[in-house]
């Protein structure tokens, strides 16, 4: 091996490619056979090699970063709490880790921060966006997208525009949900739902009682919640107050299905004896809960994988037309129903 710092001969020497190959594992080309990528990745951990990112990044124009941007969501704490944004951040960190691409966490929660993200993306700080954003309303998505930033979403945008996102059948989930119940003998079923004016909930709540309509119940009680334990336990207290001889509940999240289970018991029924339980998601606090959660289960690692995927191929195919990829709903049962 050649004295001082280890080169791409060096690793190519080790690996038993050519330079050029090594080169194109080390920029992050896609058409590298996997294999082939793991060699070279071992002999690059061997030699030691550290890439000057410097150098790539004038020949490639890349930074090798990209922004997770998390919109509309509240302060950090609000994020870091959320089972959802850190099964999101996951998936998108062991993606991008493997193709040797860093993520930058930005929080976007007021006009001046989502100011601060599009300066910080137009002059090149990153080179592209993967963006979750809470609300229809939220105005980062046209933003970037006049900006001319490389973006994926997570969750179809609240107007249509010409931009790639991932997502779930919503209504899907919740028409499974619907039957879970109803097969199960239940006869007076609530829900209590998501924010309103978030899409995902809209839909969960709209396939929820489409079902229930297909097998002859009219009329559905509900309570809108806020994705948090404590909008579950009111929504749950709620329900209670309204429909006493309630003998099931669907919660649009785990979150918000393990507080109603709470609630439930505090008031002396049994789950699923008298009250049978299914949340959304299928997240850390639907194993947490006692009696486990019957949930619908949202691959949200996958989903945040296939952002990154959309992304690194707009970055290395520019002017490619957008694409939309939807995953589709699980249902996972446990004791709670």
């Amino acid at each position: 091996m050649s004295k001082g710092a280890p080169t791409l001969e060096d690793v190519a020497r080790v690996a038993g490619v050519s330079r050029a190959t090594v080169s194109r594992v080390v920029n992050g080309t896609r058409n590298v056979d996997p294999q082939l990528q793991e060699t070279v990745r071992n002999a690059i951990e061997q030699t030691g090699y550290t890439p000057n990112r410097v150098a790539r990044s004038l020949v490639t124009r890349r930074t090798g970063t990209v922004a997770l941007v998390i919109s509309g969501a509240g302060g950090g704490s609000d994020v870091f709490s959320d089972p959802f944004f850190g099964r999101v951040t996951a998936g998108v960190v062991d993606f991008l880790r493997l193709r040797g691409v860093h993520p930058v966490l930005m929080l976007a929660d007021s006009d001046q921060t989502r100011t601060e993200v599009v300066e910080f993306l137009r002059q090149g700080s990153a080179d592209g966006a993967l963006l979750v954003s809470t609300h229809p309303s939220d105005p980062l998505p046209s933003r970037l997208l006049d900006a001319g930033v490389p973006a994926v979403l997570f969750a179809r945008p609240g107007r249509p525009m010409q931009v790639s996102y991932v997502d779930m059948d919503h209504r899907a989930g919740g028409r499974m949900a619907a039957d879970h119940l109803v097969a199960a003998g239940r006869y007076n079923i609530a829900t209590i739902s998501g924010p309103l004016d978030v899409l995902a909930s809209q839909d969960r709540h709209a396939g929820f009682r489409d079902a229930l309509a297909r097998h002859g119940f009219p009329y559905v009680p509900s309570a809108e919640g806020g994705f948090t334990a404590e909008s579950g336990a009111e929504a749950m207290r709620g329900l209670l107050a309204e429909c006493p001889d309630l003998d099931a509940v669907f919660a649009a999240n785990d979150l918000m299905a393990q507080a109603a289970v709470e609630v439930l018991q505090e008031h002396g029924l049994r789950v699923p004896g008298d009250v049978a339980v299914v949340g959304f998601d299928d997240s850390a606090p639907a194993l947490a809960c006692r009696p486990q959660l019957t949930t619908i289960r949202q691959p949200v690692e996958r989903m945040a994988a296939e952002m990154g995927e959309l992304l690194l191929s707009d970055l290395e195919s520019p002017g490619q037309r957008p694409r939309s990829v939807i995953f589709e709903p699980e249902l996972v049962v446990r004791e709670s129903a």
